[in-house]
């Protein structure tokens, strides 16, 4: 349909350009960001995190791009475009609460900045849902599962009084 062949790219644009604008500034994101990792690892306890489980906010910052360039690109040519926006999903939540955490900000301006972040953020998590959800016309895997259950139970039963028959 035109309309997904026109809706996923804009959607994707913003997770593309955040994703190569996030390599371009690494070490500037991984400043903002180290606040936030630095309380989740006390949260949960650094020695609970598995050593191959990356904690540093450079590492971090730059495998969150590389997530939103690939599935920000596979979102925007249509290639698995459900994954695609569940991964982008899934980058947004923590992106949104590190960089826009409007409820710390002290000053008034810098406060509404963040807000408008934060909701054109919340925004673009609707857009990824609705893509999330969308089949494409096609029936969703739990009303095909329903359904092919419902066909097997037929046919179970017409065995049944096929073979009590004879």
């Amino acid at each position: 349909m035109m309309l997904r062949q026109l809706a996923r790219p804009l959607l994707a644009s913003s997770f593309i350009y955040g994703g190569i604008n996030a390599l371009r500034q690494t070490e500037g994101l991984a400043q903002m960001v180290k606040p936030f990792v630095d309380k989740a690892m006390d949260k949960v306890g650094r020695d609970r995190v598995p050593e191959n489980v990356p904690t540093d906010p450079v590492t971090l910052v730059r495998a969150d791009a590389l997530v939103k360039i690939v599935a920000g690109s596979a979102l925007a040519f249509g290639k698995a475009p459900r994954l695609s926006a569940l991964a982008l999903l899934g980058t947004l939540v923590p992106t949104t609460v590190a960089g826009h955490p409007f409820w710390e900000a002290k000053d008034a301006e810098e406060r509404n900045d963040r807000i408008i972040h934060f909701v054109k953020n919340a925004g673009l998590a609707g857009g990824l849902m609705l893509a999330v959800a969308d089949t494409e016309g096609r029936p969703s895997l739990a009303w095909r599962a329903r359904h092919a259950a419902k066909n097997a139970k037929k046919a179970s039963k017409k065995a049944s009084k096929k073979i009590s028959s004879n």
